[in-house]
């Protein structure tokens, strides 16, 4: 690994990597995925699972190892967990949480697009707005439990017109909150908006895996980051899926890019070190 690359994954966080138990086949399970990470000294990875909360999993790993990388965990509201439940979402972040996604393989909006690989049950499609467009009692209810417990808010794989209403919404209560991978077929963004969230204080997230992909360009995925200065974004891999190439060996693709594109070194930093400390942590320092 090149120097350059070393320094940069050192320190460095990705909140959002699938790995095993799941009830998809990963490339990687829970134990071995922090052990790895530690090899590259990463400050920390957070765990995802569309259908259980992964904090117990994480607080396993933090007390029973003494790995270098800490190991975060959060929750999904899908089905399993009874859909927008203000209570399973309590629960995950009485653990440790620290993002709480609204509907992902459950969304109503990801359900048009058909069920997405290793789906294994039918079921109706979850939506954050009623009848009127209005946003459900229950919404605003976890999102009063994720703002008990300064944690952060994700959009998941719900659509355009909700996702609007969920970041308005917790920017209005003071809540952090993350547009999650706006570059996807299924939840795509415009960039326009992208910005304008960014510049409101909404997280952006880019995943590699969406560029990798195919399911956006280059310059999509660095226009939006380049228009905010590199502010209020930050990049994940997505990665655990065990028919692409492992997490860490994609976040090292990810940073050749980005080297390669030209991004200022300290522009790296923000994404992959400062703004993901800032959702798991509420803080971050400059190394002087």
């Amino acid at each position: 690994m090149k120097n350059s690359i070393k320094e940069f994954i050192e320190g460095s966080f990705d909140l959002h990597i699938h790995s095993a138990p799941s009830h998809v086949k990963r490339t990687i399970d829970d134990i071995d995925l922090i052990k790895k990470a530690s090899t590259y000294k990463m400050a920390g990875v957070l765990i995802k699972n569309h259908y259980e909360a992964t904090s117990g999993r994480a607080e396993l790993i933090n007390t029973h190892f003494n790995f270098f990388t800490k190991a975060y965990g959060g929750v999904v509201l899908n089905s399993t967990v009874g859909g927008i439940n203000p209570y399973a979402c309590e629960s995950a972040l009485k653990m440790g949480a620290k993002i709480v996604w609204l509907p992902t393989r459950d969304a109503e909006n990801s359900l048009r697009y058909g069920n997405m690989k290793g789906d294994f049950f039918n079921r109706e499609g979850i939506s954050v707005i009623d009848d009127k467009g209005k946003l459900i009692k229950s919404f605003k209810e976890v999102v009063e439990v994720v703002k008990k417990y300064d944690a952060t808010l994700a959009t998941g794989h719900i659509s355009l017109e909700e996702s609007l209403k969920v970041c308005d919404y917790a920017i209005r209560k003071n809540v952090k909150v993350i547009l999650t991978h706006p570059d996807w077929s299924r939840t795509k963004i415009p960039m326009d908006i992208q910005i304008d969230l960014g510049k409101k204080g909404v997280f952006i997230e880019k995943v590699w895996a969406n560029l990798d992909d195919g399911d956006c360009s280059s310059d999509e995925f660095l226009k939006v980051m380049n228009k905010l200065d590199f502010n209020n974004t930050f990049i994940t891999t997505d990665r655990g899926y065990y028919t692409k190439k492992p997490p860490f060996e994609s976040l090292v693709d990810c940073i050749e890019f980005l080297i390669e594109k030209g991004v200022d070194g300290r522009n790296i930093e923000k994404i992959l070190k400062i703004t993901p400390k800032i959702i798991v942590e509420g803080v971050w320092k400059w190394k002087e």
